[in-house]
Parts: structure tokens; sequence; C-alpha cells
């Protein structure tokens, strides 16, 4: 088989369920260390995610994932992510993302908040921010 016929086969899993299982040709994720790709016959690897999207792609088509920190293994043509959550483009509920936004920012301004609230609001913020910038994009 020529390489470029290969696929990947992709799973994003949280500990509540299986997010996404396909067959795909490219997976990009957002590593600690930035943006990094996966092809077909890829070196093993594994990868500390951050707070960020992931891109799955397939033929002509995108799949956008919010994907909320974890573990990214790479073995043979298998790409495993695992998260803590994860959230298809298509299925982020914005209004709650919005909601979550504001508060964050609401914590963030408010004066003698304990250095732990404080990172707890960043984060939220980071993850809200994710949510809403992954349920703006259109599959393509």
């Amino acid at each position: 088989m020529h390489p470029s016929q290969r696929k990947l086969y992709c799973q994003v899993i949280t500990p509540e369920k299986v997010v996404y299982s396909d067959e795909v040709d490219m997976v990009v994720a957002t590593g600690i260390d930035g943006e990094f790709g996966i092809l077909p016959l890829h070196t093993p690897l594994i990868a500390l995610l951050k707070i960020g999207e992931l891109r799955v792609k397939k033929g002509e088509n995108q799949e956008y994932i919010a994907v909320h920190g974890g573990y990214l293994e790479v073995l043979e043509d298998k790409v495993t992510v695992l998260t803590e959550a994860a959230e298809l483009a298509s299925q982020i509920d914005v209004e709650r993302a919005k909601k979550a936004r504001e508060e964050a920012e609401r914590k963030l301004s408010e004066e003698g908040v304990s250095s732990e609230d404080l990172e707890k609001a960043r984060r939220s913020l980071e993850k809200a921010l994710l949510r809403l910038k992954v349920s703006s994009r259109k599959p393509r």
C-alpha cells in the first residue's frame, strides 16, 4: 500500500466516554511545546497536551475537538488521546461557554481572591475561550 493511501485510526477518550473514533488522514494537536501533526507511519510518540484544539483531517473534511489537556499516544497507525474532557465543535453549548467565560472573568477581576482561586479561574477562562473558539469552527 502506498503511504499516501494509509490511514490513522484516531480515538479521543475521556473517563466517561469515547468522544471520537474513526479512520483519518492526519491529526493536529496542541502539545506543551506547540502544535504538531501526526501522519500515517509516524514514529511512536507520547506527548503531553495543553488545553487546546485537536484537528482531525479526513479527506477534504476537518473535525474540530476542544481537548482539555491530557496525553496523546502514537503507536503504528493509531493515535489515542486520553483527556479529562473533550467536545466536538458541533456539540459545544455556546451559551454555557459564554457564561463560564463571564464567571471566570468576574472572578479574575475580584480583589482579595486567593492564588488558588485565581489559578482555577484562569483555567476556567482558558477552557471557556477554547470551547468558544472551537464551536465557531465550521466543518470543512
